[in-house]
């Protein structure tokens, strides 16, 4: 079955290096930085827990009932992957309540561990994070030198920050179906389905716009009239004229060009990136229709991501990899541009819930 992300090109061109990730779950480790400290005290029981092999949603249904709660009342800053070993937070709302033993549950769930318990003020809400760091294990490459070298340049300049292919289903199904809501063929009254499909569609075009400019060799270089990143203003910057400053803030990391999330609001992009960025869009007339007709606000996105805390160790045939990402930013961007995944028979599909 081909890859739905083969339809966007690669920053350094198509790896050539074939290999394996997820062979166990120990090949991907995954730890949750929620970027702030628990208040000590309040009605929200916070638990930390490290679980292996195991879906982050059927453990917070385990862990309501072992609480003596309802699953709405766990939350969670973000959901992880499935076929992994992943640690993250937790919020219990106890109002009123001491914190509950969760001796029993462990000794119920052996693919999950209780590391450390809080409590805090305010629940956690999806989004609530500031990034992740990962420690991936890629095997049976038949090029380990060549996902070294890769790395080396990822490590300089950055990766395509691209929506991974889990936001858009098995076979990207779920832009598929975007499509056909857009087209008026059925309607979606499930909350999580629309959510879904609307960011499924959202995704596509920042992807597909991305992808236009890393054809057009316009990934690194401005283009009059891009919405930029400034570090330190929280404000968009629109250039109005190319200047060298500019195009030295871009390749010095003080500036981000940035891609749209679209919206039923007017692009903040102007001159030419406006016009590049609507000729690239307006390729999918469903899904911007269904974006417009659900009011969705325009958001921007850069379109570069560059790894922190890269570090790699290559073995003979495997090289493991680690970093920190952004929240909102996916693995799997990255070790797309390191090889190539060979096909499995019968290979469970592990990129089916990663939810970075």
């Amino acid at each position: 079955m081909s890859n739905v992300m083969d339809e966007f090109s690669w920053l350094y061109g198509k790896p050539s290096c074939q290999g394996r990730i997820k062979v166990e779950p120990e090949d991907f480790i995954v730890k949750e930085n929620l970027g702030f400290e628990f208040a000590g005290a309040g009605e929200h029981f916070m638990v930390k827990i490290r679980k292996t092999g195991e879906n982050t949603k059927y453990v917070v249904n385990e862990l309501a009932k072992a609480c003596g709660v309802k699953s709405r009342d766990v939350s969670w800053a973000g959901l992880k992957d499935r076929y992994a070993v992943t640690e993250q937070w937790l919020s219990v709302h106890l109002p009123g309540k001491p914190d509950p033993d969760l001796a029993q549950f462990v000794a119920e769930h052996p693919g999950v561990e209780v590391l450390e318990t809080s409590r805090h003020d305010k629940k956690l809400r999806p989004g609530d994070l500031a990034g992740n760091w990962f420690q991936l294990r890629l095997t049976e490459l038949d090029q380990a030198q060549e996902v070294v070298a890769r790395i080396e340049k990822v490590a300089e300049h950055g990766v395509p920050n691209y929506f991974g292919e889990q936001r858009f289903g098995r076979g990207g199904n779920n832009v598929v179906k975007a499509r056909a809501w857009g087209n008026d063929e059925f309607r979606v009254r499930d909350k999580s389905k629309r959510s879904f499909y609307l960011s499924a569609a959202r995704s596509w075009l920042f992807n597909m716009v991305l992808s236009s400019r890393i054809e057009q060799q316009k990934v690194h270089t401005l283009m009059a009239g891009d919405s930029l990143e400034v570090k330190g203003d929280d404000r968009a910057t629109i250039v109005e004229q190319v200047t060298e400053q500019l195009q030295h803030d871009v390749a010095r990391g003080m500036a981000a060009i940035t891609a749209p999330m679209m919206g039923d609001n007017a692009l903040p992009t102007t001159l030419e990136a406006e016009a590049f960025e609507m000729a690239v869009v307006e390729q999918e007339p469903l899904l911007l229709k269904l974006i417009r007709d659900n009011r969705m606000r325009h958001e921007r996105r850069p379109l570069l991501l560059k790894p922190e805390q890269m570090a790699w160790q290559q073995d003979v045939n495997s090289v493991t990899v680690s970093f920190a990402l952004p929240a909102g930013c996916f693995a799997t961007a990255v070790v797309r541009e390191l090889m190539v995944e060979r096909e499995v028979e019968n290979k469970e599909d592990n990129h089916a819930n990663p939810d970075q």
